[in-house]
């Protein structure tokens, strides 16, 4: 009996084993194919925010370009600006046909109170003009070629200048070649006298030619003009030159000079009055002096106990200014500038316009307004009552 019961449970194991193979067989199947399509959806998925995200950045890159403005909307914004600044001369109480740009900075001043450090950043109201910065017309005709030669230079106004300058110098040069040639020396012209006025600062030419310059540009664009100036051009060069350079208004222009006075025995003199800070003083200029300086009627060697103060107040005299001791000790600076230049000469008398003879910031030390006139005349500070 157990020889039958033992080849029944092999057989039985046997078919059991085979079942589950064949069983096993199409899961297997399964599985394989469910593995191979999560592997497609895995890197489908994997790549799809890559590529994205290199789109995106490539529509997100800003485009460089010059916003333009056109006549229309120029003048539009005019006329906006006009009707604004007539409310605004109501508001004010002012007459709007004679509301000038000073009464409108100083209404919206009054108006929008800013305490902001970066005037930029405060409330303005300029015109359009100021706002918009110009722009340069239509360079190219409708068949699309360009009207200038120099178009490719991309500063084409700015090289056309150059051009125009250096073809004057080279007139000029050509024009005293000749001259020697022919054994006649060129003329002696008088020097010129550029003070009271300046060369256009780089944002000034900028504005003139509507175009960015660097600052290379500009050094060299004023170098070739003062290579101009250099020779012996004739008046249309002059004028020429002239177009770059602006007037200053001088000081000396701005102020009242006081006559010359004569006393009773009728030496002339010119007095002047300055203070520092506490300290006051008068200081007279007779003609015909000694030379003598005295300060409080004693002489100012004497006067400052101290050598170094009376070493200053010479040559401070010379500048021409003088130093009277203060309360303290502490040297308090009397101007004798205004009684000096009533002496000088009409030739003489825009001295002033030198930087520093007659401003804030004084020349070097020992440097003398007018033909040594702090020689010739006696300074005197009298007391003060």
């Amino acid at each position: 009996m157990a020889a039958p019961c033992v080849s029944c449970c092999g057989a039985l194991c046997y078919r059991l084993f085979i079942g589950s193979r064949v069983t096993l067989a199409p899961r297997q199947g399964f599985w394989k194919t469910a593995a191979a399509e999560f592997q497609r959806g895995a890197g489908s998925q994997l790549l799809k925010p890559i590529h994205t995200t290199v789109v995106t950045t490539k529509k997100n890159v800003p485009v460089s370009r010059h916003e333009t403005y056109t006549e229309e909307f120029i003048k539009k914004q005019i006329e906006e600006f006009n009707i604004g600044k007539r409310h605004l001369a109501n508001m004010m109480g002012e007459d709007p046909e004679t509301f000038t740009q000073e009464d409108i900075d100083r209404a919206i001043a009054y108006l929008l109170p800013s305490g902001l450090f970066e005037k930029r950043a405060r409330p303005i109201m300029k015109h359009p003009e100021q706002i918009f910065p110009k722009q340069r017309a239509i360079q190219w005709g409708e068949d699309g070629r360009p009207f200038h030669f120099l178009f490719y230079t991309g500063k084409q106004s700015y090289y056309a200048l150059m051009h125009e300058v250096y073809g004057k110098v080279l007139q000029v040069e050509k024009h005293q070649n000749q001259l020697q040639v022919k054994g006649v020396l060129p003329e002696k012209t008088e020097i010129r006298d550029l003070i009271g006025s300046r060369w256009l600062i780089k944002e000034e030419l900028e504005e003139m030619l509507v175009e960015k310059l660097s600052d290379q540009d500009y050094t060299q664009f004023i170098r070739l003009l003062e290579k101009l100036l250099a020779l012996q051009c004739g008046p249309a060069e002059e004028e020429f030159v002239q177009r770059f350079r602006r007037r200053v208004p001088t000081q000396s222009q701005q102020q009242l000079r006081e006559p010359v006075q004569y006393d009773e025995r009728g030496v002339a003199f010119s007095a002047c009055e300055g203070k520092r800070k506490s300290a006051r003083a008068e200081a007279v200029v007779y003609e015909q002096g000694s030379g003598r300086i005295t300060v409080n009627g004693i002489d100012y060697l004497l006067y400052f106990p101290v050598l170094q103060d009376s070493w200053t107040a010479y040559c401070r005299s010379t500048r021409p200014r003088t130093e009277e001791a203060g309360p303290g000790g502490s040297p308090q600076k009397v101007y004798l500038e205004e009684a000096l230049r009533g002496f000088a000469r009409a030739r003489r008398r825009e001295a002033g316009s030198v930087p520093g003879v007659g401003q804030t910031h004084w020349p070097a030390e020992g440097s003398t307004v007018g033909n040594g006139l702090h020689l010739n005349h006696e300074a005197v500070v009298p007391p003060k009552s």
